[in-house]
C-alpha cells in the first residue's frame, strides 16, 4: 500500500473527500511538518494504544568498516526513528 492507496482507503472508510483525506495523511505522516515527526524531533513519544509507539532512539558513536576497502571508519552518533508494534496490531496480523 502506498500513500495514494492509503488516501483512497481513508476517504472511503471515513466518508471524506480524497482532498481532505490527503491533507489528513500529510498532517500526520509528513517528514517536514507532520505531527509524528514534530513530536519525535521534540523528544516526545507518540503512543497510539492498540497500534504502536513511535519514538526517537539514540545510536551511539561507533567504529565501522568500509566494506569496499576494509578500512576502519568513525560513525558519528545519530538519532533514528523507531516503531514498536502494539499488542492489537500484532494480533490483527496473525
Amino acid at each position: 500500500m502506498n500513500k495514494s492507496d492509503l488516501v483512497d482507503a481513508l476517504a472511503s472508510g471515513a466518508g471524506m473527500t480524497k482532498a481532505d483525506a490527503s491533507r489528513a495523511v500529510d498532517a500526520l505522516f509528513s517528514p517536514d511538518g507532520g505531527i509524528i515527526a514534530s513530536a519525535l524531533k521534540g523528544g516526545a513519544r507518540v503512543q497510539i494504544t492498540g497500534f504502536g509507539t513511535f519514538e526517537a532512539k539514540d545510536r551511539k558513536a561507533r567504529m565501522g568498516r568500509n566494506p569496499r576497502t576494509g578500512q576502519a571508519i568513525y560513525i558519528a552518533a545519530t538519532k533514528t526513528p523507531g516503531f514498536r508494534a502494539g499488542k492489537g496490531l500484532k494480533g490483527a496480523i496473525q
